[in-house]
């Protein structure tokens, strides 16, 4: 679909291009994403995990490690595959793993899938991962209208299905939860920087996961949303560079006085 408007837009002539920019798809409005900070996604919605158990959202919630929600279909011809692909690859640069410091929960917005086409999925993707308890901690969902309709709106995620094809336009996007349901940020695309994602789940854990160095780092770091990334924080970063300078100050100081006791107690 998408290559296809691409096409049409720049074969056309200046006045086609004029109308097309003015005209947007049906099946494009209100595509897109509403930022829903701070509000809960709904921890009773229930959903087919894909050994075709039913599982709440709530259940698959584990303490003190936050969440990828990566809302998508399974037969998605395009975009989907795109965004998985991102977030697999993304899994795989990070120390970090689904099971042992956060989860991932990818949840189909097409009720027509089933738990049989989610575990061809999951078996695909985590055969591709070095990661042992990836099994245990990325879940590939799928439901009724009903729960995803839940879900995909308290994320913010709008799309719509294309009758003629049965295919549905979405935006390409993943969010990041608290270990309570908290939705704590959106980061776009198709491909994702592995210190942007590290960074937004220690944020999201609300540091409970990582070690001093990454707080550390977090602290001199923040979302800046025309970047969709993490950027310096010059005062943070200056505040830091100080009390180092402090620190290795004192301890200067105190070898001189150590030194200059020692002296002393030899005289």
């Amino acid at each position: 679909m998408a290559v296809f408007t691409l096409t049409a837009i720049f074969t056309s002539g200046s006045h086609t291009f004029a109308q097309l920019n003015r005209q947007v798809p049906e099946e494009l409005n209100d595509v897109g994403i509403d930022e829903h900070l701070g509000d809960y996604i709904p921890l009773d919605a229930k959903f087919a995990d894909s050994n075709g158990d039913s599982v709440t959202i709530g259940s698959l919630l584990v303490e003190g490690k936050p969440v990828i929600l990566n809302p998508l279909y399974y037969e998605c011809p395009m975009l989907c595959g795109l965004v998985i692909d991102g977030v697999m690859d993304v899994t795989q640069q990070m120390a970090w793993s689904p099971g042992d410091e956060f989860i991932t929960i990818s949840v189909s917005i097409d009720p027509t899938e089933d738990h049989t086409l989610a575990a061809e999925k999951k078996a695909f993707y985590l055969s591709k991962l070095n990661k042992p308890k990836a099994a245990e901690g990325w879940h590939f969902l799928t439901g009724n209208q009903q729960n995803i309709d839940k879900v995909v709106k308290a994320a913010g995620f709008k799309y719509n299905e294309i009758e003629d094809t049965g295919e549905f336009a979405h935006s390409a996007a993943i969010i990041l939860l608290s270990p309570e349901g908290k939705i704590t940020r959106y980061l776009y695309g198709i491909k994702y920087n592995e210190f942007d994602v590290r960074n937004a789940l220690f944020e999201s854990a609300d540091g409970e996961i990582g070690n001093t160095v990454t707080k550390l780092v977090m602290y001199c770091y923040q979302y800046d949303p025309d970047s969709n990334s993490y950027a310096p924080v010059a005062i943070n970063i200056m505040k830091l560079g100080g009390l180092a300078t402090l620190i290795i100050l004192g301890i200067f100081l105190g070898l001189l006085w150590l030194r200059e006791k020692k002296s002393l107690s030899i005289n």
